[in-house]
């Protein structure tokens, strides 16, 4: 066998798989440490809740900017390095913010993070794509997308519970663990574009090799795949939802506070109710596999199945934020598992955290639909060496949108408190953010449309190039 199915036997590879899963999972937790402790960070370095918002949106607009240019070089050169600096970057940035004494230099250090974040994005998602065929892409990318949600779940946690009374606590200690990964990295294999294409199966196993690399030209020829601006287009929109969701724990934060605790034990409860209430995506995987049984039926059916998850999500979200939060019986004087312990059995015996646990619970299953058809749709519908780049225009979509979402939130919540008492201007702007998910289903029906037709295309592509890349193919 030659060299380069040496390199990829099954075991690295699942091997290689787990740590992009890891470092996926890191950098969503990363992010997810800035919403949490907005409070406590703004407390101690004596700025404004809309501030430290700024920065966190800042860190998501950097993260998305920086992954176009991280796609562009990942589609022309080794992808490997440049995951490894990336991870090391972030990391550094990480560890850096938990020293600053101001906000000028918290937003200064979570800028490097943001740019080590983003290659993370668009580099990784493009191996995760060359290691599975696509047959199996939908429910591979679900544990790639709820390693994300994992990463959220874990920063919203690890930064509620040890941070509630001292911030920089989880900020040194996640950067540790980067760093750590990042080494780990180095023992991964290096994915080779195409490999997992069955149409160039054939031509590779016989010795071929595919060495198309993305160009300036081509640049135009994404634009001309019909699919591609609905992809982009929808996270304009959903992401302008999403975004605002990232302050759910400062809407559960303000719940427990409105029921008699204080800050630290508010913060620390929120934090946990915002982690369980990630738990329904979960839901992910079983939408992965879905889209890939149904897509075999139908190329229509990874977008109709995002399409119908979005929109029934949204009753379930606006009924949630207003859910109230009463009778809770949390201890303030036996530390912190015993907080986490007393937030879980609440969630049981409490019947307002119970019935919330429930809406959301069905509103992140059906909107967890999204997430893993969406990454499927983007590699089928394009080639090998253009799928870092397309993911990370498309993120760069999301990434401004999001940061929106979650600048424009707190703000939209402060206005709404000259009329509405907290935490219900909180569940009033989050309500109102809902709106843009509606047209996220509209341009995922229209990319159903679209679809097939470029799904092929790319199809036929891949087939003539595997039978060029045949050895006895000959010239032409």
């Amino acid at each position: 066998m030659t060299r380069l199915f040496k390199a990829h036997d099954k075991a690295r590879v699942v091997y290689t798989i787990t740590i992009f899963v890891v470092l996926a999972s890191l950098d969503n937790a990363a992010i997810a440490l800035y919403p949490v402790l907005t409070n406590v960070i703004a407390a101690d370095l004596g700025e404004s809740q809309a501030g430290v918002a700024a920065v966190t949106a800042l860190i998501i607009l950097v993260t998305a900017l920086t992954a176009v240019g991280w796609g562009y070089i990942g589609d022309r050169s080794r992808r490997k390095p440049l995951l490894f600096w990336a991870t090391l970057a972030w990391s550094g940035g990480l560890l850096l913010a938990a020293r600053s004494g101001s906000l000028a230099e918290l937003a200064l250090w979570s800028v490097l993070v943001g740019a080590g974040l983003g290659a993370i994005a668009s580099v990784g998602f493009s191996v995760i794509s060359d290691f599975i065929p696509p047959r199996r892409r939908g429910l591979a990318m679900s544990f790639w997308g709820l390693s994300q949600g994992a990463g959220g779940f874990l920063g919203i946690l690890v930064g509620g519970v040890l941070g509630a009374s001292d911030w920089r606590r989880p900020f040194i200690g996640l950067a540790l663990v980067g760093a750590a990964v990042a080494l780990l990295y180095l023992t991964t294999a290096e994915a080779h574009r195409g490999r997992a294409e069955p149409e160039l199966a054939e031509a590779l196993a016989a010795g071929g090799t595919y060495d198309y690399r993305i160009e300036r030209s081509d640049m135009r020829k994404l634009w001309k795949i019909r699919t591609n601006p609905w992809l982009v287009l929808q996270g304009l929109t959903a992401q302008l939802a999403y975004g605002s969701l990232v302050w759910v724990p400062l809407l559960y934060q303000g719940k427990v506070e409105a029921d008699g605790y204080d800050l630290a034990t508010a913060t620390a409860v929120g934090a946990v109710f915002g982690a369980i209430f990630q738990l329904g995506g979960i839901a992910s995987i079983l939408a992965g596999h879905l889209g890939d049984r149904l897509q075999r039926r139908t190329a229509r059916a990874r977008a109709a199945i995002s399409a119908a998850g979005i929109l029934g999500a949204i009753p379930f979200f606006v009924a949630f934020f207003f859910i109230p939060l009463r009778g809770l019986e949390i201890p303030t004087d036996q530390g912190s598992m015993a907080i986490v312990l007393a937030t879980l059995r609440s969630v049981v015996t409490n019947p307002y955290a119970a019935s919330a646990f429930l809406l959301i619970l069905v509103a992140v299953v059906l909107s967890s639909a999204d997430s893993p058809n969406w990454f499927a749709l983007i590699s089928d519908v394009n080639l090998p060496e253009h799928r870092g780049t397309m993911f990370g225009i498309a993120n760069l979509s999301n990434g401004v949108s999001r940061a929106a979402g979650n600048g424009l939130t707190v703000p939209v919540a402060t206005a709404l408190a000259a009329s509405f008492a907290a935490p219900l201007n909180y569940a009033i702007g989050l309500a109102l953010f809902q709106v843009f998910f509606i047209p996220t289903g509209l341009c995922y029906w229209m990319a159903s449309r679209t679809c097939p037709g470029d799904i092929a295309r790319a199809r036929a592509v891949l087939a003539e190039r595997g039978r060029r890349a045949r050895p006895d193919s000959g010239p032409g």
